[in-house]
């Protein structure tokens, strides 16, 4: 059961600079706890798929279609049955990562995605123009994920006059008490590029979801 899942959380947070680009819609924040199941430690990717599910279902919503957010448990039986893991992965604490997300999001809601490896934080820069024209044209949040910084976080926007990227981050735990709280332990935030791990990769998860 959600203790209760919050909306457009990063909507009250100020830009850096001007030259601003962020997601279009809704965004339902998804994370640790949020629906009763302890996942700390292990669930981050799992809750921003569940993030990235609920952005296309709301752009879908005056459609009727019928579709709902995948639990945990939805989402390892899925890739079991893709064939990517094994039976064992169902009710394990193992962790998901964009390629994984990916094959989620073509799975549960029929969208392709694009993965850009990034090979260090420190060649983010060179990825800008890319997630601008994505929250330009398509504007769907996009996952972002690692090794060395293996704390998988949505990307809900882009400055480039302030080199930054606006961060949803799932690891806040059980219920939200304010904005406020999420804005000053940075679950909600904008970070500098120069914040990001040189010594880590990157894999962007973005979703193709057709212009409208």
């Amino acid at each position: 059961m959600n203790v209760g899942l919050w909306t457009n959380v990063h909507h009250d947070l100020s830009p850096p600079g001007s030259e601003v680009r962020q997601v279009k819609g809704d965004v339902t924040y998804y994370h640790y706890g949020c629906d009763g199941i302890d996942d700390r430690g292990w669930g981050c990717g799992y809750r921003t798929l569940q993030t990235m599910c609920a952005w296309v279902i709301n752009k879908r919503g005056h459609t009727g279609e019928e579709m709902s957010v995948p639990s945990l448990k939805n989402i390892q039986e899925a890739l079991v049955t893709m064939g990517d893991k094994p039976a064992s992965f169902v009710e394990s604490r193992d962790w998901i990562g964009s390629f994984e997300v990916s094959i989620c999001m073509d799975y549960f809601m029929e969208v392709n995605c694009k993965i850009i490896h990034v090979t260090s934080g420190s060649l983010l820069c060179e990825h800008m123009e890319t997630l601008k024209k994505h929250f330009d044209v398509i504007g769907a949040p996009v996952m972002m994920g690692g090794d060395g910084d293996n704390a998988s976080k949505g990307i809900l926007g882009v400055c480039c006059d302030s080199p930054s990227l606006l961060i949803l981050d799932p690891h806040h735990h059980g219920q939200i008490k304010s904005l406020s709280d999420l804005y000053d332990r940075g679950m909600v935030s904008w970070r500098p590029l120069d914040t990001f791990m040189t010594d880590s990769f990157y894999n962007l998860c973005l979703p193709q979801y057709p212009q409208s």
